[in-house]
């Protein structure tokens, strides 16, 4: 396709039924580099298209034009341009060139938090996740960009929509754990302290080969929320994998104890916080989803136990 004028006209032309979209494709396809190259010049040829009618064609020329250099007075326009897409797009064409639509769907996200509005992209990702499914039991990518938007700003309960779905189709071990640590930290927020163990629970006893920063932060909010809920962490399971009891039993002896020591303690003052930081200054942290400012997994337990559930003995 040499011109945007020339593809805009066949996208407005191969829309009408399946059979016409199937030719339509290659042709977007085959335009990708066109477009990259035009992304600065994208936005009037999207006002010619319908979001509804001309759902993937639309996409191709939506993902371009948002992969550039965005100015200020061009996002809120583009914030509308993407929450307008999903809303009205058809499922059955985004769902042909998912990678694009995933990569739409993010930038939204980008776009929402770098204007600190998370909730103005909830509702716009739990359509979006619902669009990309096959069936409610389908695990998608954006199941945990749609959680992670409820937790930054506190829509707890919009979460539930789709947290309630039973998951048995997984596309990457990675949208699964993030999907059940976001979710555990979710049930946190809502005090549905065996929920949250439960989805907690899910991401240190999944299968891994190797250790990684998600399953680690999971497991540290583990252990306080089963200290609040049951006065005490229970051992692993026998189904954990060698690798997380290798590594996770050393974290949990030290992060354990001195978490049970501070909740016991009723934290909430600064000497008892310098009292905490003493007891191990070698604790492990990981940058998982941390709050701005904190200095080790101890500080963040802290405000963990003051933010999320009442400590011990209360």
């Amino acid at each position: 396709m040499d011109t945007v004028e020339a593809l805009t006209a066949h996208i407005q032309g191969l829309s009408g039924n399946f059979e016409e979209i199937a030719h339509l494709h290659p042709l977007l396809k085959l335009s990708e580099e066109l477009l990259r190259m035009q992304a600065s010049r994208l936005a009037p040829f999207l006002d010619l298209l319908d979001p509804a009618k001309h759902s993937l064609g639309y996409l191709y020329l939506l993902e371009a034009y948002s992969s550039g250099p965005i100015t200020r007075e061009q996002a809120s326009a583009l914030l509308i341009s993407f929450v307008g897409f999903i809303n009205s797009c058809s499922a059955e064409q985004i769902r042909l060139a998912p990678d694009k639509f995933i990569s739409v769907c993010k930038r939204l996200k980008d776009q929402v938090l770098q204007h600190k509005v998370p909730i103005q992209g909830v509702a716009p990702l739990r359509t979006a996740v619902r669009k990309l499914q096959i069936s409610s039991e389908h695990l998608t990518t954006l199941h945990s960009e749609f959680l992670l938007l409820c937790l930054l700003s506190k829509c707890y309960k919009a979460g539930l929509n789709i947290l309630d779905d039973d998951i048995f189709e997984v596309d990457q071990p990675r949208d699964l754990f993030l999907y059940c640590y976001y979710g555990g930290m979710i049930y946190i927020g809502l005090k549905r302290f065996p929920k949250a163990l439960e989805c907690l629970h899910n991401v240190v006893t999944a299968p891994m080969s190797a250790i990684n920063a998600i399953s680690i932060e999971a497991y540290k909010k583990y252990i306080l929320v089963s200290l609040i809920h049951l006065g005490q962490v229970p051992p692993f399971p026998k189904y954990t994998s060698a690798t997380a009891q290798r590594n996770l039993k050393n974290y949990a002896q030290v992060l354990g104890e001195e978490a049970k020591v501070v909740m016991e303690q009723r934290v909430g003052g600064d000497t008892v916080l310098n009292d905490v930081f003493g007891l191990s200054p070698s604790v492990m942290y990981f940058n998982i989803g941390r709050k701005a400012g904190f200095h080790n997994a101890i500080e963040e337990l802290v405000w963990f136990a003051a933010n999320f559930g009442p400590v011990l003995g209360a």
